[in-house]
């Protein structure tokens, strides 16, 4: 059985990225952060660049583009960077739990409200 983005030839991969085997240093992409289109695809895009802007219509984490483009994260992050760089997408990290070790008391508090509805 075939993993995703494990089993693509390295030549594939090569091509997608233009060569690249990192995004840049500042790009704020981690598994988690969560990437919005700013824009619809235009013509002439490149084919996983479309596919991204179409899933990103709502916030979507990089973990989630990459399992559903079936390519490896460090792949898709090097992606998000192009489209981030063109200002085609925007990047924004989950609001932190936990601040200087005590857990956000609005988070707690959703989390208990969530636990009594069910």
């Amino acid at each position: 059985m075939s993993r995703p983005g494990r089993d693509d030839a390295p030549d594939r991969l090569y091509t997608l990225t233009g060569g690249r085997s990192r995004s840049a240093p500042d790009t704020p992409f981690d598994l988690v952060t969560l990437v919005v289109a700013e824009c619809d695809p235009v013509p002439g895009m490149q084919s996983e660049h479309t596919a991204i802007l179409r899933l990103c219509a709502r916030p979507t984490a990089v973990v989630e583009v990459a399992a559903e483009l079936g390519l490896p994260v460090s792949i898709t992050r090097i992606l998000l960077s192009d489209l981030l760089a063109a200002g085609r997408v925007s990047a924004r990290h989950p609001r932190k739990a936990v601040h200087n070790g005590i857990p956000d008391p609005d988070i707690l508090e959703q989390v208990l409200v969530g636990l009594r509805n069910l």
